[in-house]
């Protein structure tokens, strides 16, 4: 699994890594926190701030916000950035990505996992819901260019990763945007693309309605 917020570009000669992977159980279960998840998404979209500065921003309290972001230092999400002190120091995040197992033979990796899938997809889906609702102060053209729409496949499991493999190159050169302003158009702006393909809920009882009408056809 990868999960990203819009960050701001590295500094020069501070080349930022492209991802921090997290396997502890105990890392994926700091992290499934929506205020770690805010401020993590914060600092890769606006650069180093301050508790100060995150707790204007998340409407948290300055000591809440400078508690959380040492939780997420100690996981290796965010670190101190050169300056200030106290309350007052910055903090960047370690990476332009998190990214954690999609599967492990491991019950306590694979249900901590899990957790944070669900975490991500609630703050996914809260936010869909503000765009939607503020659709409105949205440009005509831009509301007529938003992807709003689902599909059912039928894939096997290679055919799925081999889709999302070509969804990930069609993306590349906007994605490649994110840290080099020149390459973006006059009239870009920050789009948010989600990528959730996932085995449907009903697929057991669809397999156990083919499975009753096989029995049907095989009595006639």
């Amino acid at each position: 699994m990868v999960e990203n917020e819009r960050n701001s570009a590295p500094s020069p000669g501070d080349e930022q890594p492209h991802s921090v992977r997290l396997t502890d159980p105990r890392a994926l279960r700091a992290y499934a926190h929506p205020l770690r998840l805010t401020l993590v998404g914060l600092l890769r979209r606006y650069g180093p701030c301050t508790a100060t500065r995150a707790a204007e921003l998340t409407g948290e309290s300055v000591a809440s916000c400078s508690y959380h972001l040492r939780i997420l230092a100690k996981y290796g999400l965010v670190e101190e950035a050169p300056g200030g002190r106290g309350r007052e120091k910055p903090w960047r995040a370690t990476a332009r990505y998190t990214e954690w197992p999609g599967h492990s033979d491991d019950p306590a990796v694979a249900q901590a996992a899990d957790e944070l899938n669900v975490a991500v997809a609630e703050r996914w889906f809260g936010r869909l819901a503000q765009a939607v609702e503020s659709r409105t102060d949205v440009p005509k053209e831009w509301r007529e260019a938003e992807l709003f729409g689902d599909a059912l496949l039928y894939v096997t499991p290679a055919e799925l990763a081999e889709l999302g493999e070509r969804i990930t190159e069609l993306l590349r050169p906007y994605t490649e945007r994110e840290g080099a302003p020149a390459r973006r158009p006059a009239d870009t702006m920050p789009v948010s693309f989600l990528q959730i393909a996932y085995l449907d809920p009903d697929v057991d009882a669809e397999r156990d309605a083919g499975e009753e009408r096989n029995t049907d056809d095989d009595r006639r």
